[in-house]
């Protein structure tokens, strides 16, 4: 038996019509704005990448250089502070920097200029979760500002550890309470 006809029939466009709209304009923005990146320069598209994973992997370098300096300054924060540590490592890695697992910090990383302030760390140990904090926050506001620049997978990779840097704000932030 078959279904009667709806008695009304809507007007205007379907569900279905306005979700594969809204699907192609989304690939739409996302093809126009990869052909702009690689017609404005093929060789210089790589290169922006490049330099872009070389600045983050610094960046994280500099940040590991500051826990490492909180931790041996605060050896009772070593709970809160290492796994996170142990994440910036993981994020200089990922950017292809040259700092391992280890605790000795890279000759490359001394220079940066998030080198300097690590070494004065706060006597109070809420102030320096707070200026880890806002170190964090900082370098994650930062990265995201550098997405606008990036093609596919480079920012990708950053705003995925930009959203980390994110929640280790929050959670130094909520440690230092």
């Amino acid at each position: 038996m078959p279904y009667p006809p709806p008695s009304r029939i809507p007007s205007g466009p379907r569900r279905r019509t306005l979700l594969a709209s809204a699907a192609g304009a989304a690939l739409l923005v996302g093809c126009s704005s990869g052909s702009e990146d690689s017609d404005g320069g093929t060789s210089g598209s790589p290169s922006v990448a490049e330099r872009a994973r070389a600045r983050a992997a610094r960046d994280s370098e500099g940040l590991v250089e500051r826990y490492d300096a909180v931790l041996a300054a605060h050896p009772a924060l070593a709970e809160l502070v290492g796994p996170l540590r142990a994440e910036a490592v993981r994020h200089v890695e990922a950017f292809g920097g040259g700092r391992k697992a280890s605790d000795s910090p890279s000759p490359s990383a001394s220079p940066s200029p998030s080198g300097s302030p690590s070494a004065a760390v706060p006597l109070d140990e809420k102030e320096a979760l707070a200026d880890l904090a806002a170190a964090e926050r900082a370098l994650a506001d930062r990265r995201a500002k550098a997405l606008l620049d990036l093609p596919g997978e480079p920012a990708r990779l950053l705003a995925s550890v930009a959203a980390a840097g994110a929640a280790h704000a929050y959670l130094l932030t909520e440690g230092a309470k």
